[in-house]
């Protein structure tokens, strides 16, 4: 078992205001928690949806918030205006790339595309060894069974090493988030020896 030390996490999520206000109540506890253990946020930078509100609950708890956000978006979704510093970058590479490259772990949140995309990129990149972190993905509401079921038929259909199982945790609530981070396996540069099957 691992103690991963966690001083920032990137949380990826949604800015929908339509899906049902339960993911956005979990936003904003698991925000407060990560505030309150003193860990500071990295997410999409948007106001809206569970994006504002894991920005909110942090902030609420006294935490550091930092949003990163590529300026054609601005008008899509306007960035929160609380929160501790809002980086304008250029383009969603440099959003992914900023978002994750200095943090400490990932956590995906439910959501749409965009969250799906991020999720499995750093899914991705972990498998390929250049990001070591823990990632978390929350599946409150049993929101991604069908993605944890479609990630463990490619290991059994042999698309991935079952070794890849450790390179992502499932939680259900908020509460359990920080600790699936401190006792995620390890996960190092001998990565690269199994990233092809």
């Amino acid at each position: 078992m691992s103690n991963n030390k966690v001083h920032s996490v990137c949380v990826y999520c949604a800015s929908s205001t339509q899906a049902d206000p339960i993911y956005r109540e979990s936003a904003r506890n698991l925000g407060h928690a990560l505030g309150s253990a003193g860990i500071s946020v990295v997410y999409g930078g948007g106001r809206d949806g569970s994006m504002g509100a894991v920005a909110d609950g942090a902030l609420e708890a006294g935490g550091k918030v930092i949003g990163i956000l590529p300026q054609f978006m601005h008008d899509i979704e306007p960035g929160h205006p609380d929160i501790t510093e809002l980086r304008m970058v250029d383009n969603m590479h440099e959003r992914k790339l900023a978002m994750i490259e200095d943090v400490d772990a990932a956590i995906a949140l439910p959501g749409g595309t965009g969250t799906f995309e991020e999720l499995l990129e750093a899914i991705t990149w972990k498998r390929l060894g250049l990001f070591m972190k823990p990632i978390v993905i929350m599946n409150f509401n049993r929101y991604y069974d069908p993605l944890i079921q479609m990630l463990d038929m490619s290991i059994e259909q042999k698309f991935m090493d079952p070794r890849h199982a450790d390179m992502w945790s499932v939680v259900e609530h908020p509460e359990h988030v920080i600790d699936a981070i401190r006792s995620a396996p390890g996960w190092d540069e001998s990565a690269k020896d199994f990233a092809s099957i």
